[in-house]
């Protein structure tokens, strides 16, 4: 069959079966690969992308599912690696392995559009992506750096951070 996807702004038509995982359409139609495979039961988490704008595991959602759908995978977040989540991951060193970065940025990425300010345990709450090296407590420290790199600078205050009268 043949189905329309929007992915990352993109238009997509791809020829599959209706019971195809989404995951794979991503990595072996459309050749996305920083969306992982980790365990095919939707309870890892690697293969974590936002389906209008929610934290979804594509492993276990069929393309017939998909269509119409606005998809949003790891390469949507910056084409270089600039996005304030990415450069907290680095500047806490997050990454062990990295198998499951993308999916934790991804499910990261859908926590602070909901909850710009979010405390450690709406961190913990909405985080349930695993991962086997065990950087949770970077993960958390990572989230709340990016926070405060996408916090914007309010208007009408100098470089000493005293507003204007």
């Amino acid at each position: 069959m043949s189905y329309e996807i929007r992915v990352n702004g993109q238009t997509a038509r791809v020829d599959v079966a209706s019971d195809t995982p989404l995951l794979w359409v991503l990595r072996d139609e459309l050749g996305l690969k920083g969306t992982k495979y980790g365990c095919g039961i939707a309870e890892c988490g690697a293969c974590t992308v936002l389906v209008d704008g929610k934290p979804t595991r594509s492993c276990r959602l069929q393309i017939r599912r998909a269509e119409g759908a606005e998809i949003e995978t790891i390469e949507s977040l910056s084409p270089d690696g600039t996005h304030p989540l990415q450069l907290a991951w680095v500047a806490e060193q997050v990454p062990q392995c990295g198998y499951c970065q993308s999916g934790m940025l991804m499910t990261s990425a859908a926590l602070l559009r909901a909850n710009p300010s979010p405390s450690d345990a709406d961190i913990d709450t909405a985080v349930t992506n695993i991962c086997r090296c065990g950087t949770y407590p970077r993960v958390r420290a990572a989230i709340h750096r990016a926070v405060g790199e996408m916090t914007p600078t309010p208007t009408g205050s100098d470089d000493q951070g005293t507003t204007g009268s």
